[in-house]
Protein backbone atom coordinates (compact mmCIF):
# COMPACT_ATOMS: atom_id res chain seq x y z
CA UNK A 1 0.00 0.00 0.00
CA UNK A 2 1.53 3.62 -0.88
CA UNK A 3 1.89 5.95 1.90
CA UNK A 4 2.35 9.93 1.26
CA UNK A 5 3.54 12.39 4.26
CA UNK A 6 3.86 15.83 3.36
CA UNK A 7 6.16 18.45 5.34
CA UNK A 8 7.49 21.75 4.85
CA UNK A 9 4.43 23.89 5.33
CA UNK A 10 4.08 26.90 7.40
CA UNK A 11 3.07 30.35 8.04
CA UNK A 12 5.88 32.49 6.13
CA UNK A 13 5.08 36.19 4.65
CA UNK A 14 4.38 37.59 1.59
CA UNK A 15 6.87 37.30 -1.31
CA UNK A 16 8.77 34.23 0.72
CA UNK A 17 9.45 31.10 0.40
CA UNK A 18 8.99 27.20 1.18
CA UNK A 19 10.18 24.16 -0.20
CA UNK A 20 7.72 21.14 0.68
CA UNK A 21 8.53 17.24 0.69
CA UNK A 22 6.31 14.55 0.26
CA UNK A 23 8.22 10.74 1.57
CA UNK A 24 6.80 7.86 -0.08
CA UNK A 25 6.44 4.60 0.97
CA UNK A 26 5.31 0.84 -0.13
CA UNK A 27 5.71 0.67 -3.66
CA UNK A 28 8.69 1.21 -6.13
CA UNK A 29 8.75 5.00 -5.99
CA UNK A 30 10.22 5.16 -9.62
CA UNK A 31 6.70 3.76 -11.08
CA UNK A 32 4.69 6.29 -9.82
CA UNK A 33 3.79 9.64 -11.43
CA UNK A 34 3.39 12.48 -8.72
CA UNK A 35 1.42 15.33 -7.96
CA UNK A 36 0.52 18.69 -6.51
CA UNK A 37 -2.99 19.62 -5.54
CA UNK A 38 -3.79 22.08 -2.81
CA UNK A 39 -7.65 23.54 -1.13
CA UNK A 40 -8.52 26.51 0.11
CA UNK A 41 -11.11 26.59 2.40
CA UNK A 42 -14.58 26.79 0.45
CA UNK A 43 -12.89 25.56 -2.46
CA UNK A 44 -12.25 22.86 -4.54
CA UNK A 45 -9.32 21.02 -4.72
CA UNK A 46 -7.03 22.44 -7.75
CA UNK A 47 -4.06 21.33 -9.72
CA UNK A 48 -0.42 23.03 -8.18
CA UNK A 49 1.97 20.90 -10.18
CA UNK A 50 3.29 17.51 -11.87
CA UNK A 51 5.93 15.09 -12.38
CA UNK A 52 6.69 11.63 -14.36
CA UNK A 53 7.91 8.97 -12.96
CA UNK A 54 11.24 9.30 -14.14
CA UNK A 55 11.42 13.18 -13.59
CA UNK A 56 10.43 14.36 -16.97
CA UNK A 57 8.39 16.92 -17.94
CA UNK A 58 7.73 19.01 -14.84
CA UNK A 59 4.35 20.43 -15.23
CA UNK A 60 2.81 23.45 -13.06
CA UNK A 61 -0.20 25.00 -13.49
CA UNK A 62 -0.44 28.29 -15.73
CA UNK A 63 -1.43 30.12 -13.02
CA UNK A 64 0.74 30.10 -10.94
CA UNK A 65 3.27 32.16 -13.99
CA UNK A 66 6.00 30.08 -13.02
CA UNK A 67 6.43 30.57 -9.70
CA UNK A 68 6.40 27.08 -7.99
CA UNK A 69 8.48 23.82 -9.39
CA UNK A 70 8.41 20.31 -8.63
CA UNK A 71 11.33 18.19 -8.44
CA UNK A 72 12.00 14.73 -7.56
CA UNK A 73 14.43 12.43 -6.33
CA UNK A 74 13.69 8.75 -6.78
CA UNK A 75 17.13 7.16 -4.91
CA UNK A 76 15.12 9.31 -1.71
CA UNK A 77 11.44 8.05 -2.54
CA UNK A 78 10.95 12.34 -2.32
CA UNK A 79 9.28 14.58 -4.49
CA UNK A 80 8.88 18.26 -3.77
CA UNK A 81 7.61 21.52 -4.62
CA UNK A 82 9.53 24.41 -4.20
CA UNK A 83 7.24 28.13 -4.27
CA UNK A 84 8.77 31.14 -4.65
CA UNK A 85 7.35 34.62 -4.57
CA UNK A 86 4.42 33.08 -2.56
CA UNK A 87 0.84 35.52 -2.34
CA UNK A 88 -1.72 34.78 0.21
CA UNK A 89 -4.13 33.64 -2.20
CA UNK A 90 -1.34 30.71 -2.18
CA UNK A 91 -2.98 29.70 0.89
CA UNK A 92 -3.94 26.58 1.25
CA UNK A 93 -3.66 22.73 2.40
CA UNK A 94 -1.47 21.25 0.08
CA UNK A 95 -1.64 17.71 -0.76
CA UNK A 96 1.02 15.41 -2.60
CA UNK A 97 -0.59 12.72 -4.70
CA UNK A 98 0.58 9.02 -6.98
CA UNK A 99 -0.50 7.16 -9.49
CA UNK A 100 1.33 4.50 -11.09
CA UNK A 101 1.60 5.99 -14.46
CA UNK A 102 3.95 7.32 -17.23
CA UNK A 103 2.60 10.18 -17.95
CA UNK A 104 1.63 13.74 -16.41
CA UNK A 105 -1.30 13.65 -14.50
CA UNK A 106 -2.92 16.72 -13.74
CA UNK A 107 -6.99 15.96 -12.44
CA UNK A 108 -7.13 14.88 -9.30
CA UNK A 109 -9.43 11.79 -10.04
CA UNK A 110 -6.23 10.34 -12.12
CA UNK A 111 -4.13 9.65 -8.74
CA UNK A 112 -5.32 6.74 -6.44
CA UNK A 113 -2.94 7.90 -3.50
CA UNK A 114 -2.98 10.98 -1.51
CA UNK A 115 -1.38 12.35 1.46
CA UNK A 116 -2.87 14.07 4.55
CA UNK A 117 -1.69 17.72 3.50
CA UNK A 118 0.55 20.23 4.73
CA UNK A 119 -1.25 23.79 5.75
CA UNK A 120 0.68 26.60 4.17
CA UNK A 121 -0.18 30.32 5.02
CA UNK A 122 1.46 33.34 3.30
CA UNK A 123 0.46 36.34 5.60
CA UNK A 124 0.35 39.87 4.04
Amino acid sequence: QVQLVESGGGLVQTGGSLRLSCAFSGRTFATYAMGWFRQAPGKEREFVAAITYNGGRPTSADSLNGRFTISRDNAKNTVYLQMNALKPEDTALYYCAAEKAFGILTGPNEYAYWGQGTQVTVSS
